[in-house]
């Protein structure tokens, strides 16, 4: 099973109806911005719109999904940020792994930044051995 196979089949374990998790975090965090991430085999791609107040707009193929989040103000000692996104809006449209997001659905993740801050990793633990990306800051989006 690829990673990004077992990182679907763990979103959709994990998800949950919640309450609202958005929460604004503040304007110099390093989530806040525009990232793009690339599928392993190129054939498609997601972008990331994550802004201060604690939403997110996501684009995957033809899916267009709008999100609470809540991250950690301050990484761990092992420099992870535990994030809770939220679906909140979904179009009913297929995303790149052909899947149609639930609206309520919720998942936990941990995200470890590159020190340049132009990249980061989401990952299902607070360790790099279940990651997704990395997620590149699109130039122009910076804080």
């Amino acid at each position: 099973m690829n990673v990004v196979t077992r990182i679907a089949l763990a979103c959709a374990i994990a998800g949950a109806a919640a309450s609202s998790v958005a929460a604004p975090v503040r304007s110099d965090h390093p989530i806040v911005g525009t990232w793009r991430f690339v599928l392993p085999d190129g054939s498609c791609h997601e972008v990331y719109r994550m802004r201060a107040d604690g939403t997110a707009l996501i684009t995957s193929a033809a899916e267009v999904v709008e999100t609470e989040f809540d991250i950690d103000d301050q990484p761990d000692e092992n420099g992870f940020y535990k994030a809770l996104d939220k679906i909140i809006k979904d179009n009913g449209k297929h995303d790149c792994t052909g899947q149609i997001s639930e609206v309520g659905h919720a998942v936990s993740s941990f995200i470890l930044f590159h020190p340049s801050g132009n990249m980061f990793l989401m990952c299902l633990q607070r360790s790099m051995e279940a990651c997704l990306g990395p997620f590149i800051r699109e130039k122009g989006s910076e804080t």
